[in-house]
């Protein structure tokens, strides 16, 4: 139970919140694999926020997201601080400049666009660079 800003005592079920969680963390893992396919959409910070809200919601769930073959020791390492190893950043950085530069040459002719996608790969490499080295 909580009291409200106007004093009056409100509760909030256990069962409702967890569901909040799950459904916020299914639709936030959706957009991050979305966004594996989309150059300018992000995906880690979408597998993140799925994760913490796993945490929250569905410990089950948050086991499945961790030991998932294609993600799941990625967003641990994440989530742990462990960094990145060199080969992913190498892999990481290759295809989010091939996939923007072909965007930005076939997929558009608008400058705005363009410069969008320029400052987007800009902060990602830099994002990508500043993780610390894993072995």
């Amino acid at each position: 139970m909580s009291i409200g800003y106007n004093g009056y005592v409100y509760a909030v079920s256990d069962t409702l919140r967890r569901w909040f969680f799950i459904i916020v963390g299914t639709i936030a893992i959706g957009v991050g694999i979305i966004g594996v396919l989309i150059p300018v959409l992000p995906t880690t910070p979408f597998l993140l926020l799925g994760a913490i809200c796993y945490t929250r919601g569905s410990q089950r769930l948050h086991n499945a997201l961790l030991s998932n073959r294609l993600m799941g020791s990625y967003v641990k390492n994440y989530l742990e601080g462990m960094g990145m190893s060199l080969k992913t950043k190498m892999w990481t950085l290759g295809f989010l400049w091939v996939s923007i530069a072909s965007t930005a040459i076939l997929a558009t002719d608008s400058l705005i666009i363009r410069s969008i996608l320029a400052v987007v790969l800009i902060g990602v490499t830099i994002h990508v660079l500043s993780l610390k080295p894993r072995r």
